[in-house]
């Protein structure tokens, strides 16, 4: 049995232009590692629109695991969910536009997780409620977690995430760390998928 229960924070090889993405990061590979129970492949939005979409759908899908994508801005909000994805990954800087764009994405009544938060600089108290807050494996140890995240661990729902854009990030060892130190539980937010979508 896994000791990871969800992962919805991986990114492969379709994050093209991302630099820290090795090649040998494909989504065979995240599949063949079987790190986290559920799993969420969310590749960076601006390099899955138009023909590629419906490649990464497929492949995503044919491995089990659910359809996601990371936003960097509230101007690609309005794109993004003319697609159908599953969730959302969102950046949300410290800037009224990122804001309306969290709200944006919660009223599709798809789950938006608000992805190192503390990294971004958002002011959690301009953040919906209804979004859940990330704590993830490549971000939280660089800040002072206890002060940013303990006003908050009553009012919002989290999330932990690995951040892998290589195979040896595949793990959410020091985000998990974080979570107990703060006493905060993790939000599931899908069931368990198998090969090709079933259930």
């Amino acid at each position: 049995m896994n000791t990871i229960l969800q992962d919805l924070h991986i990114h492969t090889v379709y994050s093209v232009g991302d630099s820290a993405v090795v090649p040998q990061m494909t989504i065979d590979f995240v599949a063949s590692i079987e790190h986290a129970d559920i799993r969420g492949i969310s590749d960076h939005f601006e390099y899955l629109q138009g023909e590629i979409f419906e490649t990464y759908r497929h492949d995503v899908r044919a491995h089990g695991f659910y359809l996601g994508c990371e936003i960097n801005s509230g101007e690609e909000t309005r794109e993004a969910v003319e697609y159908p994805y599953d969730y959302f990954i969102y950046h949300c800087r410290d800037r009224a536009s990122e804001y309306r764009g969290a709200e944006f994405l919660v009223s599709t009544g798809k789950p938006v997780i608000i992805s190192h938060p503390m990294a971004m600089g958002a002011d959690l108290a301009r953040v919906p409620r209804e979004c859940f807050i990330e704590i993830n494996n490549r971000y939280i140890w660089r800040g002072d977690y206890m002060n940013y995240f303990s006003p908050w661990t009553g009012e919002f729902n989290f999330v932990f995430g690995s951040d892998a854009h290589q195979p040896n990030w595949l793990n959410q060892t020091i985000a998990r760390k974080a979570a107990g130190d703060l006493g905060i539980e993790e939000s599931i937010l899908f069931p368990k998928l198998t090969p090709a979508g079933t259930r």
